[in-house]
């Protein structure tokens, strides 16, 4: 029996690494502390339940996550602006942390910026259409966008010097360069000068391959640490999603994987009959959050009230719905949400992050697009007000907050 104080540590430990797998001393000095304490037990756990790889000391603690799903593009990369990253942003980043590699213990953004359009030159590269010049302010805010997500990963440290400056007037930035950290950024399964694919897609999956199961018993701990990858990353998993073995695996041992998680990482499990939710009590295990305030966070909420009742919406008909929104509160939101074209940016940002959440699925046939709800956004459904007799104690309490209440209690009976 683990005492409760320890078992408290691993879940902290362990909750950390979940949040941000990737923790430095200068940033995450106590839960840095706590996963070195636990390193055994934390291993232990991530190889047995998941198939993860755990490095850590004095300066770095790494989860080597893998992504269940490869083709997933829900979770971006964003600068300190949200904006996602782009194609052309990743590969700067990439060109970036090669120079790094090779860089003193100290660099700028000017030399670090000469050795990105130098690697961006190479032959290879350029066959492939991309271009970097950073002669316009875009180019230039590529390559600040990458580097902004470099210290935010603890990978550079500034020393002197500004990248707004950088931008506005080409003025020169200092950082102090982190190897250490540098050399755990990488997380697949071998190295990429080891792959020979032609295509993205076949280096991708040569990137992220795992070994085949050949025995019956490796072939259920496979299915067992992918649901429990799944479950951990996921916002919902979804059996129709599943393939016939792994929708047999689950709904066999849901309870025993789901326990093994909730033991260790304080997530409650939500078992319906169209899948499997791991539910964070404290809201702290997401990088999408819902709901939220300010504009975007209020028009999403309200989308997917929409989108709660209704099976399919076209685009058009959601384009209007936001705009007819943006009207009713054009006095709380931020300016310009009623400028001819505003709601398709408004739209846009609330259909990403209920994507990212998979209450909802976009839907392209040519040129049309609908949006298809899943099965978990009907707990953002409103109810009718419930009326009671006079007299008994809630008489009186009705509204928004009650009906919501009233919506997530029959939708639980749904998802």
């Amino acid at each position: 029996m683990i005492p409760a104080e320890e078992q408290a540590q691993r879940e902290a430990a362990l909750r950390a690494l979940l949040a941000k797998p990737l923790l430095v001393a200068a940033d995450d000095a106590e839960s840095l502390m706590l996963v070195r304490r636990h390193l055994p037990a934390l291993r232990g756990w991530l190889r047995r339940e998941t198939g993860w790889r755990l490095a850590a000391d004095a300066e770095t603690a790494r989860l080597f996550k893998t992504a269940p799903l490869s083709s997933d593009a829900t979770h971006p990369a964003r600068g300190h602006n949200k904006e996602p990253f782009s194609r052309r942003r990743y590969v700067a980043l990439c060109l970036a942390a090669s120079a790094l590699a090779r860089a003193d213990a100290q660099t700028t953004l000017g030399s670090l910026a000469d050795d990105v359009l130098t690697a961006a030159a190479e032959p290879g590269l350029a066959a492939t259409g991309f271009t970097l010049t950073l002669t316009s302010r875009s180019d230039r805010a590529d390559l600040v966008a990458v580097v902004r997500l470099l210290l935010a990963w603890g990978v550079l440290s500034r020393v002197a010097g500004d990248e707004d400056a950088y931008l506005s007037a080409g003025a020169d930035v200092l950082y102090d360069v982190h190897r250490p950290v540098l050399g755990v950024l990488l997380t697949g399964s071998r190295g990429p000068s080891t792959i020979s694919a032609g295509t993205f897609e076949a280096r991708l999956a040569e990137l992220t391959a795992e070994p085949v199961a050949e025995t019956d018993e490796l072939h259920n701990q496979a299915l067992r640490r992918m649901l429990t990858r799944r479950l951990l990353d996921d916002p919902v998993v979804y059996y129709d999603e599943l393939t016939e073995d792994e929708r047999a695996y689950l709904v066999a041992q849901r309870h025993n994987i789901t326990g093994r998680i909730s033991e260790a990482t304080a997530l409650l499990p939500e078992l319906r009959a169209e899948g499997i939710a791991m539910v964070d009590p404290d809201d702290e295990l997401t990088d999408v959050r819902m709901p939220e305030q300010r504009t975007d966070g209020h028009i999403t909420l309200l989308v997917a009230e929409y989108l709660a009742g209704r099976a399919e919406a076209p685009l058009a008909e959601l384009l209007t719905f936001v705009r007819q929104a943006a009207q009713a509160h054009a006095s709380y939101w931020r300016k310009g949400v009623t400028d001819p074209g505003a709601e398709i940016a408004l739209l846009e940002v609330a259909l990403d992050k209920l994507t990212a959440l998979r209450l909802i699925e976009v839907i392209r046939d040519g040129t049309d697009t609908a949006i298809r709800s899943r099965p978990a956004i009907a707990r953002f459904a409103l109810g009718e007000p419930a009326i009671r007799e006079p007299g008994s104690p809630t008489a009186g309490k009705t509204g928004t907050n009650q009906t919501r209440k009233a919506a997530a209690d029959a939708a639980s009976t749904i998802f």
